[in-house]
């Protein structure tokens, strides 16, 4: 599993004074982002290669919220892989509780937007403990 931590910032909140919901889309983004990173995935050198990994679908639950100055984690982790899709599970925690939690299904696509097989040495490297 792969934690990457944020802090809540002013800019996070909305009138409430919780986080937006639509930022724990761009919480987990860059918990996967850092992930591949992590993994040696350079996102750059895959589109120089001609492919890309998009989003298909987000399940998520809204679990309860977070506040301004929060120190998150995201925690991310490779559920499933096929063929040209990679299936994540990513939470957002807080002090050991889950506020967001998503199922988040990505395919690799090329240059035209066609789904591409995802080349062997990187799933190897996907699925590296």
């Amino acid at each position: 599993m792969h934690q990457f931590p944020i802090r809540v910032y002013y800019e996070d909140t909305d009138l409430a004074g919780i986080v937006y919901y639509a930022n724990y889309l761009k919480f987990i983004e860059r918990g996967r982002s850092e992930w591949l990173r992590d993994l040696g995935i350079d996102q750059v050198v895959l589109k120089r290669e001609g492919m890309v990994f998009v989003v298909r679908r987000v399940e998520a639950d809204y679990l309860a919220p977070a506040h301004f100055d929060d120190h998150l984690s995201v925690e991310s982790q490779l559920h499933e892989i096929g063929s040209a899709r990679i299936a994540m599970r990513q939470s957002v925690i807080r002090a050991g509780k889950t506020l967001f939690s998503a199922l988040v299904t990505l395919v690799c696509i090329n240059d035209a937007g066609r789904p591409v097989r995802i080349p062997p040495a990187l799933v190897a490297q996907l699925t590296q403990n």
